[in-house]
């Protein structure tokens, strides 16, 4: 079966960009007769907006993206992902850096394996990196084909836990992914750059990877990626069907002017049937710029 996610990190409420997301994963999970997942990444505190949570499902429901089962969240998770952070350790397959981001930029930008036999003992302020045993130079994304990765990254040895004690990213959504038995990741061009590192993971874990398409990014009149970070405006909760309806158009559906007198429940049952990857915009075939800054 098809199972699909959408995992939002509550450092804001959802803006349209998030909404875009969310409609991607969505078409694509039930188009396939398959699940949609909510999962809420709240691992990043110092990032994180009070009642964000809340105020993110709260959106979903108004407009009618309704998810099959419970709410994962992430900081349920701790104990797992310390418990394989731990196991690495002890096989020697990871271990401690001291490196700072300065001293990495200050080596070309890519970090060069400086801590990686240095055998440091725990001392507080270290970050835990993952021994690269298995490096992905080239991946296939269900709507860009077949894209590189920069030979810096390839060898590079990733942090699976940060200097202040946080879980990373990379590890935390591919032990949730293979705990919930996601099939395939939908998610924004924007997150492109880290696949090789996750894919990486599961073959580190004897998993199978998971395959992945990646949606245009909305963009503001700047021409910068609408996120929480930019401080986009959160979407209407209280007139959704015109957001709705931008956001589809956004993904390529032709919508006649008619179905602006539909309910959010009849726009999403028209999305499921008329949904084929073909539509999506062709800024998708722009390949977007990689970069190294996960240290």
């Amino acid at each position: 079966m098809y199972i699909g996610r959408f995992a939002p990190s509550p450092s804001g409420p959802l803006h349209f960009g998030s909404l875009v997301a969310a409609l991607g994963s969505y078409f694509q999970a039930k188009a396939q007769s398959g699940r949609w997942l909510v999962r809420i990444e709240d691992i990043d505190p110092p990032r994180e907006i009070a009642g964000a949570s809340s105020l993110i499902l709260k959106t979903l429901e108004a407009y009618q993206l309704v998810w099959d089962g419970d709410v994962l969240y992430q900081s349920s998770r701790l104990t797992a992902y310390q418990q394989q952070v731990d196991q690495w350790l002890s096989s020697d397959d990871a271990y401690l850096c001291e490196c700072t981001r300065r001293q990495i930029k200050e080596t070309h930008g890519f970090y060069q394996g400086t801590c990686r036999h240095k055998g440091l003992m725990a001392s507080g302020n270290q970050a835990v990196r993952l021994k690269v045993t298995h490096p992905i130079s080239a991946f296939d994304d269900q709507r860009y084909g077949s894209l590189t990765i920069p030979a810096g990254l390839v060898h590079e040895d990733f942090i699976i836990k940060r200097r202040d004690g946080l879980f990373a990213y990379n590890l935390a959504v591919v032990l949730d992914d293979i705990y919930q038995g996601v099939t395939e990741v939908v998610r924004g061009a924007d997150l492109i750059e880290p696949t090789g590192r996750q894919i990486s993971l599961y073959k580190t874990l004897g998993a199978t990877p998971v395959s992945y398409l990646h949606l245009p990014l909305a963009i503001d009149d700047s021409g910068n990626k609408l996120s929480k970070q930019n401080h986009a405006a959160g979407i209407d909760l209280t007139n959704p069907v015109p957001t709705l309806m931008n956001a589809m158009r956004f993904l390529g559906f032709s919508l006649d002017d008619h179905m602006a007198g539909s309910t959010p429940e009849e726009l999403l049952k028209w999305g499921v049937e008329n949904w084929h990857l073909q539509q999506l915009s062709d800024a998708l075939k722009i390949k977007p710029p990689f970069s190294n800054d996960a240290l």
